[in-house]
């Protein structure tokens, strides 16, 4: 099937394209705009209605005064959560902001944060809970005693428009792990990739939804993921049980799964990689160090091990005797580090672990959008 996209960014696939796999000199490109015949059609207008619909079924939660503020303020598109703590001012926070904003003089009071958990419903065992038909979240935090003390209501958004960065990547069906700290949008990233592997490459996808964070609240997904069917999960501990179910029972192309955290989650993805399944997941680290050093994480880049070498090979390394390498083939054979919303940095994650375990700073992809949100890549780049 083609595709609606630019060409492909040769000198990065090695494994695809070996001939044209050399380095040369650091070079830009920009990524044109989709040009949509044979493509899913672009989304109607109807969807900033459905996000505004969307915003007051959050709304609905909070007390009345904090609802007027909210509507009033000018960067109300832009909220990303409302926090609500017991004996505290209530505070909104934004995209690009870093201070905060309080919604009023009072503070938050128990009949307050009772009538918010009465009106979401049952939360979970995780402490999280979704708005049905929405992609909100909500977490709560409890005092010793059980009792909800404080609430974070996060907003959820179907925001079209990231896979610009990565979808050149999708048509190799290899896996991506995307590498990020807390809300920096990993999830909305991968929310638009089930939809575009469904919708338009017709792929059988499946999203393993733990505290349906990607599919939305309620038991009908979100039309943000398209066509991909969404199994749920009824405990955190769960996740990787339902990863091995869907691949059994449902026989995926693709399976995407959310904050892959535990070693029976990895020992999971490694068995469906090694299935021949496409996996698209996402992990907490700021960068691909950080999952190399994490003792469970490391194993979806291949896993770390320690060799000792003989003389003569530790002279012609010039290196100790004791050298750290990678000890099996990668889960994830491409692994991107989400530095923020709009700057990107893409390993090839074999060549990438072999070069930061010699010490060495790994040749990479990094991916941004420039001032018109065009998407720049610059390629062959040692990145710092």
């Amino acid at each position: 099937m083609s595709m609606c996209y630019s060409s492909t960014s040769p000198s990065f696939y090695k494994h695809h394209i070996p001939t044209l796999f050399k380095p040369v000199s650091i070079s830009t490109r920009t990524i044109k705009p989709i040009i949509r015949s044979n493509c899913t059609p672009p989304p109607s207008s109807s969807s900033d209605d459905d996000d505004t619909n969307d915003i007051h079924q959050l709304l609905k939660i909070l007390p009345h005064d904090l609802r007027h503020n909210l509507v009033m303020e000018s960067k109300r598109d832009q909220l990303l959560e409302v926090i609500l703590d017991l004996g505290r001012l209530p505070e909104a926070r934004y995209l690009g902001d870093s201070g905060r904003r309080y919604l009023r003089d009072t503070e938050v009071s128990v009949e307050e944060l009772e009538y918010a958990e009465n009106a979401i419903g049952e939360i979970g065992g995780d402490n999280r809970a979704g708005i049905t038909g929405t992609l909100h979240r909500i977490s709560a935090v409890r005092n010793r005693k059980g009792v909800v003390v404080g609430l974070t209501c996060r907003v959820g958004r179907a925001v079209r428009g990231h896979i610009d960065m990565v979808r050149d990547l999708l048509q190799f069906g290899e896996s991506i792990l995307f590498i990020g700290r807390p809300g920096v949008g990993k999830t909305t990233v991968m929310r638009e990739i089930s939809r575009v592997l469904s919708d338009e490459l017709q792929k059988r996808v499946v999203v393993v939804d733990t505290s349906n964070e990607i599919g939305g609240g309620g038991d009908i997904p979100h039309p943000a993921i398209g066509s991909t069917r969404r199994m749920q999960v009824s405990k955190p501990f769960m996740q990787h049980k339902v990863m091995i179910e869907a691949v059994e029972n449902h026989m995926p192309e693709v399976i995407i799964i959310d904050e892959i955290s535990t070693r029976n989650e990895v020992n999971a993805c490694k068995s469906i990689a090694e299935g021949g399944v496409m996996l698209i997941g996402s992990a907490h680290g700021d960068r691909l160090e950080n999952i190399i050093k994490n003792p469970v994480l490391s194993h979806l880049a291949g896993g770390v091990e320690t060799v000792t070498l003989g003389d003569e090979e530790a002279r012609k390394r010039n290196s100790r005797k004791s050298v750290s390498q990678r000890s099996g083939p990668p889960t994830f054979p491409f692994m991107i580090e989400m530095r923020d919303r709009h700057y990107w940095v893409v390993h090839k994650t074999e060549r990438s672990v072999d070069a930061l375990l010699r010490g060495e700073k790994p040749r990479v992809e990094v991916r941004k959008r420039d001032k018109q949100m065009k998407v720049i890549i610059e390629k062959w780049k040692i990145e710092n």
